[in-house]
């Protein structure tokens, strides 16, 4: 893919980040309250600093496990087919899941991702995503918890890319081009 020259204008700093992700995990710990092990799924490659603060601010034992979907390859825009590139290792039936998104932009991943999981006879199954494009959606899904919902922009940081760049940003920031 050729390289266009961008700039990134900062949309979600890393405090609010910090804060936000505190004021979730108070309202998680009381959902799972009393569970033995909570299983939390990070959907790779961009949950896995959202998932990594999540974790530690948890206020329950938890285990961590990871998923690796695709559906947008290095390209901005989803393809809408969904391929599983990297399946749990443990098992989850009977168990207390939560699933971490990075975003949830036409809902295809997620989706198809739920459907998997459901499948494996969970006992409580429920989703978080650190962003939503709610006017993107294609598919009739939402994450049970928000981070931030954003308007329809080409978002990277905080564990999102663009073509495998910027997932190191401490904070979440859109993507301009400048030509």
């Amino acid at each position: 893919m050729p390289e266009r020259p961008y700039v990134i204008d900062q949309m979600i700093s890393a405090k609010s980040i910090a804060a936000r992700i505190e004021e979730l995990c108070d309202e998680i710990s009381r959902e799972y309250e009393g569970t033995d092990k909570l299983v939390v799924v990070g959907l790779l490659r961009g949950s896995f600093v959202f998932i990594a603060d999540l974790v530690r601010e948890l206020d329950l034992p938890v285990e961590v496990d990871f998923l690796e979907a695709s559906s947008y390859g290095n390209s901005m825009e989803s393809s809408r087919e969904v391929r599983i590139l990297k399946d749990l290792r443990g098992e989850i039936e009977g168990r207390d899941v939560l699933v971490v998104e990075d975003i949830v932009d036409t809902g295809h991943t997620l989706t198809h991702v739920m459907h998997l999981l459901e499948s494996r006879n969970p006992r409580k199954l429920k989703t978080i995503a650190l962003l939503d494009k709610p006017s993107r959606r294609e598919a009739d899904i939402a994450a049970d918890w928000i981070g931030f919902s954003i308007p329809d922009e080409f978002v990277v940081g905080y564990g999102i890319d663009f073509a495998q760049r910027n997932r190191n940003l401490p904070f979440i920031g859109k993507v301009r081009f400048t030509e």
